[in-house]
């Protein structure tokens, strides 16, 4: 009886090794069959491809992803896609950029999928063909057929308008045959290029930020051509750009109240991101912005790229051992702290902008006012450079309320200069 009872035993076990070994090959075959299809190629992608549907037949799922960058209707604490426009929210804005077009129209941003709507509807004119650079996929099409970077930028903007079909897409970040993280505009090469660094030899984390830095990034036309030159010569930080700035004598206006020199800085995620606690960690801008997700058995980037303050699980939990809700209040800590340092820069650049306005008035003269235009111009390049960068502080939050805390000091310099340069009171 007790034979039978083991034989019975081991005939269930042998029934059920048989029965896990037979659904584990199942799933490996499952599993290989979907990593298969995964990368089977259904057409050949021409090299220049701009319409994202085409490459979608291929990579339905990096696709799909990129089909949700439509989506506007989410807002962070001080973000998201939302497009309001920050001139209602932030009136001292358009004293701020008072005499620039940003004074007339200065909306949020929308995704990627939006980026040629939006430069085509904004209200800041005039527009150079150089502004066409970062918002079509068509970009690239648009360079050969012009020959050159130099005739891309001095074509003008209703030409390249009128002819653009698809927002940012994908052959703006792949190779269409290899599908390797590629550059594909001239900016960034070049840029990269005078600080001596040789792309071709950048591994594929460090193309994870790269292929975003070729956008989300400071920069300014160049000369009657409006040639499109990143201002990294001397370094990424504030300082090396104010300095590559001065040296170079630039001005992108000439402010329409102080009548000082003003730099409009252009989102400078890139720039503020390197000198973060991330950066310097080796991760990179996908690896928040675009987290690696599985879908059976494959593994791709998620490319509906976004605040990673929607994506909290797949963004931050890989690394950070701590709740959502934790990091969540973490980063909005940090934000808090730089947004209410931003609106003291803002409160004191405007006093700074009072008192040069009422010298002015008084009689002092262009010689008297030099300085204090000077000090609102290092001010407010400043408060801008943290304003115009998405993060509110978070890529790099020491090096932000520096950054902000010299504005408001710069700012009370130059009101303090404005008020040394009243003309002197006649003596009785």
């Amino acid at each position: 009886m007790r034979r039978i009872v083991l034989w019975g035993v081991l005939f269930v076990v042998i029934v059920g090794v048989t029965a896990g070994v037979t659904a584990l090959l199942v799933n490996i075959m499952e599993r290989k069959r979907e990593a298969e299809e995964a990368t089977r190629r259904l057409i050949e992608i021409a090299k220049t491809e701009p319409d994202p549907a085409v490459w979608g037949q291929n990579w339905p799922r990096q696709y799909a992803g990129y089909l949700r960058t439509q989506e506007s209707k989410e807002r962070t604490k001080y973000g998201g896609s939302v497009p309001y426009q920050k001139l209602d929210e932030n009136p001292r804005l358009k004293r701020l950029f008072a005499g620039n077009p940003f004074s007339v129209d200065y909306k949020e941003e929308r995704g990627h999928w939006w980026s040629l709507v939006d430069v085509k509807e904004t209200k800041r004119e005039p527009k150079a063909g150089t502004c066409m650079t970062c918002k079509s996929g068509n970009v690239s099409q648009f360079l050969e057929e012009a020959g050159s970077p130099a005739q891309f930028y001095a074509t003008p903007f209703a030409q390249w308008a009128a002819k653009a079909q698809h927002g940012i897409s994908c052959v703006d970040c792949h190779d269409a045959k290899t599908m390797n993280l590629r550059i594909s505009r001239p900016a960034f090469l070049e840029a990269m290029q005078r600080r001596g660094i040789d792309i071709s030899k950048a591994t594929r984390q460090e193309m994870r930020t790269f292929v975003c830095a070729q956008c989300h990034v400071e920069y300014y036309f160049r000369g009657e051509g409006k040639y499109l030159v990143f201002p990294w010569d001397k370094g990424f930080t504030i300082d090396d750009i104010e300095r590559f700035y001065d040296e170079y004598g630039f001005k992108d206006f000439v402010h329409a109240e102080s009548g000082a020199p003003i730099i409009k800085i252009q989102h400078p995620e890139f720039e503020l991101f390197t000198t973060g606690i991330h950066y310097q960690a080796g991760v990179s801008c996908a690896d928040c912005h675009m987290p690696y997700k599985r879908e059976g058995a494959i593994k791709i980037s998620d490319h509906w790229v976004r605040s990673p303050l929607f994506n909290i699980a797949g963004s931050c939990l890989t690394c950070h051992r701590a709740s959502e809700q934790e990091l969540r209040e973490r980063v909005e800590r940090i934000q808090d702290r730089t947004y209410k340092l931003m609106v003291r820069a803002e409160e004191a650049i405007i006093a700074a902008i009072d008192a040069i306005k009422a010298a002015k008035e008084a009689g002092a003269s262009d010689e008297a006012l030099h300085e204090a235009r000077l000090l609102h111009r290092r001010a407010q390049m400043r408060w801008d450079f943290i304003s115009a960068e998405n993060s509110m502080g978070f890529h790099s939050p020491q090096e932000a309320a520096r950054i902000l805390a010299e504005a408001i000091d710069y700012a009370r310099q130059a009101e303090l200069a404005a008020m040394r340069a009243w003309p002197a009171r006649p003596t009785q």
